[in-house]
């Protein structure tokens, strides 16, 4: 059973404009007391503006999301599931061994991606 969500660029992105779809299911998640985990490769991929972006900065000052680092260890996992998945992005892998490590889902919209890093994955698509 999955406890809480891990976010990727798009939920992040969907978050920030305001898309229903996402911005729902973050407030679900919050209702419930359901952790939101964000990769911090993730902030980086969608951080562009900090005064044009306080939807998203007001979500990751949230008690109920957990900022997750990205230390020598987890950039080694993170290129060693690239290598057993023939993919290059190892941000969508750090986002795949968060949610694992946490049993989470990934919000996405991009299922394919993550479903080439893990096809056993829960995901919500966003």
């Amino acid at each position: 059973m999955a406890i809480g969500i891990t976010l990727d660029a798009s939920a992040l992105i969907g978050f920030d404009r305001a898309q229903r779809r996402t911005v729902g299911l973050v407030a679900r998640a919050r209702e419930r007391g359901e952790r939101l985990s964000i990769p911090v490769g993730v902030i980086g991929q969608v951080w562009r503006d900090g005064r044009r972006q306080a939807r998203l900065a007001q979500l990751l000052d949230s008690d109920t999301v957990e900022i997750v680092g990205l230390d020598d260890f987890g950039a080694r996992a993170a290129g060693q599931l690239c290598g057993a998945s023939t993919t290059s992005d190892v941000i969508d892998a750090s986002v795949v061994l968060c949610a694992r490590a946490r049993r989470q889902r990934i919000a996405t919209s991009d299922p394919t991606d993550m479903r080439r890093l893990d096809p056993t994955i829960d995901l919500f698509i966003v």
